[in-house]
């Protein structure tokens, strides 16, 4: 059985070389990409997201023991459209290129320089189990609008979706063009070695690295879309209500399995009680029950259900008080599925595995303050998180908090926000990632800058006095040029 699995991989792996060289070789006898095409390759990933968004939201359900539909429709469907209409819509700006300056004085004689914008080749995706289409297609609208092709490897995890997805983008999608590959990690650790242009992934630090390790022996350059935990600064001028509903619902969104969902708080140590209240009814606001209401989502599968048990176990074991907002006194225990409730953690510390590792779940560890620069010091003596989120009047304050932090990107009195908007760029920095896409900065991390430079007739070298041999011409350029 080990040798016919073996066996299985390897052909999949041959299989997917084969289709690689075919991609570029297709690539190689287009060039140049025209305009027209790629908008008829976006046209052609609208259509498959559109006619087949039912088909994709009963899978997610099936994969995840139950998600809405709507909740697919808003969070994978829709960002996908949207992301592939605004780069249609743009395409012809962003592939226009930049006019340089070239050095002084080369551009008063005539040179001129420009920056080109080309496609890198075949595009591999390695997308997460979370959000198993939008983390496929909104970034496939950068791909597709830089003039590449795409080879795609979804998550093993959500294999319904993987297995409808590979059925359908051949209906769409010659080969040549776009390309999907499932099956478990074995396959995934094939994937990740091919000699792509370029390679995107989305999941977790931790695999990142390994995704990183593998597209080096090819020099693959890389974008990595990971996570960590990002952090929730309440300020003491902040609408605790509000604030509490607006974190309820970031928290509690696909049941808090988002890499951007608020991983924890920080709050002022004299309104703690008020804040948690806040959040305790904002969830009951967004979810009075959640065993039998359509609207909330479960967690994935019983591995990820266990990790988030073993991390309130921990926690109580460590002295947290662990609050539970069931609003509609649930009983969770008898339930045969994988639907959890608010978990709020006070009085988290450093020790508990709740505050080391990424949560993915519907927990929501509670740290306390006496002054701001004391939560800004804990945020920096961390990793760099994907997001950060301030709620808060005090403008100052505000300043405070985004010039002496560094994250991936900032929703200022909300969560999550930042990541809906197509013209800012999306990404992390140190652990949470590296490189960004959305809007202009994905056509631009899916092409090549290519400079251009034109010289004039004049003998430009010969005037400047660089060219050998060396005399009163060099001797005025250096003097010209090396002044303090």
């Amino acid at each position: 059985m080990a040798t016919a699995i073996k066996q299985d991989i390897a052909g999949e792996a041959a299989r997917m070389q084969q289709v690689l060289a075919a991609q570029k070789a297709s690539f190689t006898a287009a060039m140049p990409e025209s305009l027209a095409v790629r908008r008829d390759r976006i046209d052609r990933a609208i259509a498959l997201l559109v006619d087949h968004a039912e088909d994709f939201a009963k899978a997610v359900s099936e994969d995840f023991g139950h998600r809405s539909r709507e909740q697919t429709l808003m969070t994978d469907i829709m960002p996908s459209v949207s992301a592939l209409k605004h780069a249609k819509k743009h395409l012809a700006n962003w592939a226009r290129g930049e006019k340089r300056k070239p050095t002084f004085p080369l551009g008063l004689l005539g040179a001129k320089a420009e920056v080109m914008y080309q496609p890198k080749g075949v595009v591999g995706i390695v997308s997460p189990w979370n959000f198993p289409i939008g983390m496929v297609f909104v970034p496939m609208a950068g791909i597709l609008a830089a003039g590449n092709r795409a080879m795609i490897k979804p998550s093993e995890f959500t294999e319904n979706v993987s297995t409808l997805m590979a059925r359908l983008v051949p209906d769409y999608f010659d080969e040549s063009e776009m390309a999907v590959f499932t099956g478990d990690a074995e396959v995934g650790i094939a994937f990740s070695k091919l000699a792509f242009d370029h390679l995107i992934f989305t999941g977790a630090t931790s695999v990142g690295r390994h995704i990183m390790r593998a597209a080096a022996d090819n020099l693959v350059p890389v974008t990595l879309e990971l996570g960590g935990k990002s952090p929730t600064f309440i300020g003491r001028s902040a609408n605790k209500d509000l604030a509490g509903q607006r974190v309820a619902m970031g928290k509690l969104m696909n049941a808090g399995q988002i890499c951007l969902a608020p991983d924890y708080l920080l709050v002022p140590d004299d309104q703690e009680a008020a804040v948690i209240d806040g959040v305790a009814k904002g969830a009951a606001a967004l979810y009075p029950t959640l065993l039998a209401n359509d609207d909330y989502t479960s967690v994935v599968n019983t591995r990820n259900y266990d990790r988030l048990q073993s991390y309130l176990a921990d926690a109580r074991d460590k002295g947290a008080e662990v609050i539970e907002v069931n609003p509609g006194n649930e009983d969770f225990a008898s339930s045969n599925g994988h639907k959890m409730p608010l978990h709020i953690v006070r009085g988290a510390t450093d020790e508990m595995r709740v505050m080391q590792e990424e949560i993915f779940g519907p927990i929501l560890p509670v740290r306390t303050y006496r002054t701001i620069d004391d939560a800004i010091d804990y945020v920096n003596a961390h990793d760099r998180p994907l997001g950060l989120y301030y709620f808060g009047q005090d403008r100052s304050e505000e300043e405070r908090v985004l010039t002496r932090t560094i994250s991936g990107g900032v929703t200022v009195n909300d969560v999550l926000f930042h990541n809906a908007m197509e013209d800012l760029p999306f990404g992390g920095v140190g652990p949470s990632g590296m490189g960004n896409y959305h809007g202009v900065d994905g056509f631009r991390t899916f092409s090549h800058a290519r400079a251009v430079y034109r010289q004039p007739k004049f003998d430009v070298a010969g005037l400047a006095g660089f060219k050998p041999p060396y005399g009163k011409a060099t001797e005025k350029t250096l003097a010209r040029e090396l002044k303090k």
